[in-house]
């Protein structure tokens, strides 16, 4: 499980270097082999290649007649690009999703289960700060999250 908040920088040529503590697992799970796509939240979402395919092959398996369905196939599947760790730590993110996810130069890690968000840093300062001044949620809170004690 990945999880923490990392800063990070990226380099004049798009690349990040992934935290120590969490190359030694990537290495294990996916010798170093993930995927980067988009995200609603205009931030990037980057999967550990097997847990990316267990995503696509759900994703892949909505009603084509769904609209929303092929809306989110078209964003997540469609922008997917595979990455691989260097031998230096470092993934290089393609321009157009960099572009996508308003990323220049400070950005922040986010450790989500089985996959990271990558977020520029003001934007991620910003939201969440708008999520914790929030009393309401976006949307209704789903049935499952109803029963959740923390």
């Amino acid at each position: 499980m990945f999880r923490g908040a990392n800063k990070l920088t990226l380099d004049a040529k798009g690349r990040m270097v992934m935290p120590t503590r969490y190359r030694e697992r990537l290495q294990e799970r996916c010798g170093g082999k993930l995927v980067v796509t988009v995200d609603k939240d205009q931030c990037l979402l980057i999967y550990p290649l097997p847990d990316w395919e267990e995503v696509e092959r759900k994703l892949m398996r909505l009603p084509a007649f769904n609209a929303h369905a092929r809306q989110l196939q078209r964003l997540m599947v469609g922008h997917a690009t595979d990455l691989e760790i260097d031998n230096h730590g470092r993934i290089l993110l393609p321009p157009n999703l960099r572009e996508f996810g308003l990323l220049t130069r400070d950005a922040v890690l986010i450790g989500q289960g089985v996959k990271f968000e990558l977020w520029d840093e003001a934007r991620w300062n910003e939201r969440r700060d708008q999520w914790l001044a929030s009393d309401e949620p976006d949307g209704d809170l789903p049935a499952d999250l109803e029963t959740l004690s923390l």
